[in-house]
């Protein structure tokens, strides 16, 4: 046991070894403390603007019980709600926001997103910002340049799934004329879409990254033998297992509720005949939504709070942190609903609108069955994006616009040319999203935030960056401090590209976005995907006037988390697990076998490895392994993983003293919670052996299982997961 307990404390010794390490690195130590108090004592834009108005709020961010979804759980609150309040503005107004931290253990922030503010008011703890520690609270003070609809949220953790972000409207400067090419809007209404889970935040990422499938079982969408060949798919089935692609899934969380304004359902009256801008902010942590009228056609005008010439879309499917400003007409006689249905169609929000007392309202049409085993729907989105002209009529839009479309990127032009200053340089760089959901690793270019952290930029230079999706999930990338023009082929006057801070890029697809480098320091670029930036893609946008050895302070942002799970079975004739703690992409794992069935006394084998994981297919281990099996031997073990076709796992391990051994395993879900495990051994000291048996999903912690062992016969009990 004394070689087990050094090969624990060795592997916790390097974890935590690195871990602080890392953690002096990304929180930028003494060094970043008074760059921030030097910063903090810089003349506000109070003193710099005096003439401008002053407005000012207070947001007090706390720990309280609420149920939106029908069952009180811990959540946080700005001013005593989720969403938290409206910030009303006008172009050229100084905000002073004081932001009260009032919970009792965690640090705060708040992130302005979309707002172009000085670096230190940007919001990112550590990076830009000081973070609010608990207890204390800070001043944020910005002059506002540019008007339209835009968002606030923690950028602490996973705070913003748990309720700290509100909605900013910005008017214009007094005095600016009118747009002339809308009709006359009779008044307006903020819409927060967000999604809501009873558990904690930490719980969710925690099952994402032990690869869990109880979300897809709750949202319906688990792939099985057996689905597969209901649904007539049972080819692409077999193909995706053997190009050794994990289930396809539009969402990685099974969400409890999808709300709006903080409840799955709003009524607004409204007279017939009203105009009304609905000022949309998607919230979400991990949704995309689908937003439609029962009105007809939304006429947008507006994206990420900057206009754009009117265009018309029947359904508009909107990323996590993305803004549309878009204007409905309330029909006669009822209630018409406006409904934002997630993307992977397990729930939908609804705002009624109109005659409210009405008992039968006009129902929004929900977007068609989501194919779980087919790519077809995905790569026809893809194809009508590559196919479609920026150029085509509302008539001609809508007549062609696919059941579950992308968003209407083509078709989006500035009202004003976005062009960028002649004569910069013009610097093009690919950056590739990749990841997956075996390990729930999210990166770019192959590196996580961790591995790789920074994107040199130089002022003065149009940086162009070419997004490439290289997974099969889709991903809304935010750039902090700047604009960028969206580049469209075939989108028609490239002069008239749409600015955005957000762009989704959608699976096995690219975009490419531009932005004029005229700001300084550091900004942060990540996958608005909550749970994705915290696994890793993300990247600062580090300008290199700040010296050769500059560092971006990364806080929790550039960090791999610990996250401790266990499996295990305990059945009537044997007993095995899988104790696991892992960082980034190094693991601390103690497998174990025990068995009693058709033997004289207890047999254990016991291993403790460290394993790194480098992608999908290839994984090493070394540690020792523990054994009182007949021609077992205690030994110092080494081995790799390697993911064959069809995902069979073979593991091959060679022992100290010369043995060794190669196993394949396999797990086939026959049905959604009905699956089969096949095992099978060759080990040179203790020859063939193998394992078969089925489980039964009941909950996300618990599963029957009934096995037979060649060593140790028939069993059956649980399979239990922590």
């Amino acid at each position: 046991m004394r070689a087990l307990r050094f090969l624990a404390l060795l592997g916790t010794s390097v974890l935590l070894t690195a871990s602080v390490a890392h953690a002096c690195n990304v929180c930028g130590g003494k060094g970043k403390a008074s760059r921030f108090a030097a910063a903090e004592a810089a003349p506000k834009a109070s003193q710099l603007f005096p003439n401008a108005p002053v407005v000012e709020y207070s947001l007090d961010i706390a720990e309280t019980t609420l149920s939106p979804a029908g069952k009180l759980v811990r959540a946080l609150t700005l001013n005593g709600s989720t969403p938290g309040p409206v910030l009303r503005f006008h172009e050229g107004d100084v905000a002073r926001i004081h932001v009260n931290n009032r919970l009792a253990r965690e640090e705060t922030s708040v992130h302005w997103h979309g707002l172009l503010v000085p670096n230190l008011e940007d919001g990112v703890p550590y990076l830009t910002t000081p973070p609010i520690l608990p207890g204390q609270s800070r001043t944020f003070e910005f002059h506002l340049k540019q008007a339209g609809t835009y968002w606030y949220h923690s950028h602490t953790g996973l705070q913003e799934q748990r309720g700290v972000y509100g909605s900013i409207v910005i008017e214009p400067r007094t005095g600016s004329p009118a747009r002339t090419d809308l009709p006359r809007i009779d008044r307006e209404e903020v819409l927060v879409l967000s999604d809501w889970t009873n558990e904690n935040p930490s719980e969710v990422i925690r099952s994402l990254l032990r690869r869990s499938d109880w979300y897809a079982l709750r949202k319906g969408t688990a792939q099985s033998l057996l689905g597969a060949f209901r649904a007539g798919h049972l080819k692409d089935y077999l193909h995706r297992e053997r190009a050794r692609l994990p289930a396809m899934d539009v969402s990685d969380v099974a969400y409890d509720a999808f709300l709006i304004n903080g409840r799955p359902l709003q009524h607004l009256a409204a007279r017939p005949g009203e105009t009304i801008r609905l000022r949309v902010i998607n919230a979400a942590a991990s949704t995309y939504f689908y937003l439609n009228s029962a009105t007809g056609p939304l006429t947008i005008i507006a994206a990420d709070g900057i206009d754009v010439r009117p265009i018309q879309q029947n359904r508009l499917l909107i990323g996590m942190a993305e803004t549309y400003d878009v204007l409905v007409t309330v029909p006669a006689d009822g209630a018409w609903e406006i409904r934002a249905t997630s993307q992977d169609n397990s729930g939908h929000a609804s705002l009624l609108l109109g005659d409210i007392a009405a008992t039968a309202p006009h129902v929004a049409p929900a977007p068609g069955p989501l194919e779980i085993y087919s790519m077809d729907m995905a790569l026809s989105a893809m194809l009508d994006d590559l196919d479609e002209s920026g150029d085509l009529t509302d008539a001609e839009a809508l007549a062609g616009e696919a059941d579950r479309p992308l968003p209407p990127y083509k078709r989006l032009h500035a009202t004003a040319p976005t062009t960028l200053p002649a004569g910069a340089p013009v610097r093009e760089l690919t950056l590739k999203l990749t990841g997956d959901m075996q390990r729930y690793l999210w990166s770019l270019n192959g590196q996580t935030m961790a591995e790789n952290s920074t994107i040199p930029v130089k002022k003065g230079e149009v940086l162009r960056l070419v997004l490439v999706n290289n997974t099969m999930m889709h991903h809304p990338m935010h750039l902090h401090g700047h604009f960028f023009r969206l580049l469209m082929p075939d989108a028609g006057d490239p002069a008239y590209s749409p600015l955005k801070h957000t762009v989704d890029v959608p699976p096995m697809s690219r975009r490419v976005i531009e932005f004029y480098a005229n700001e300084d320091k550091d900004w942060l670029l990540h996958c608005h995907l909550l749970y994705h930036m915290m696994s890793g893609m993300a990247r600062a946008v580090s300008y290199d006037n700040q010296g050769s050895d500059h560092q971006p302070a990364l806080g929790e942002h550039g960090m791999d988390h610990p996250f401790f799970w266990f499996d295990g079975t305990l059945q009537s004739q044997m007993s095995t697990g899988l104790a696991t703690l892992q960082r980034g992409r190094e693991n601390l794992n103690l497998a174990w076998e025990s068995g009693w069935g058709r033997v004289d006394r207890a047999e254990y084998e016991i291993d403790a490895t460290y394993s790194h994981y480098f992608n999908p297919r290839w994984t090493v281990f070394g540690g020792y392994r523990l054994t009182d099996i007949p021609d077992g031997h205690d030994a110092v073990i080494a081995g790799a993983t390697y993911t064959l076709p069809y995902l069979v796992n073979a593991t091959a391990t060679l022992q100290s003293n010369g043995d060794a051994r190669l196993g394949l395993a396999k797990t086939i879900p026959l049905t959604a919670r009905l699956g089969l495990i096949v095992r099978a051994d060759y080990d040179t000291a203790q020859d063939f052996s193998w394992m078969t048996g089925l489980t039964y999903t009941l909950t996300k912690q618990f599963s029957l299982i009934g096995s037979y062992d060649s060593d140790y016969g028939a069993g059956a009990g649980f399979f239990f997961r922590f």
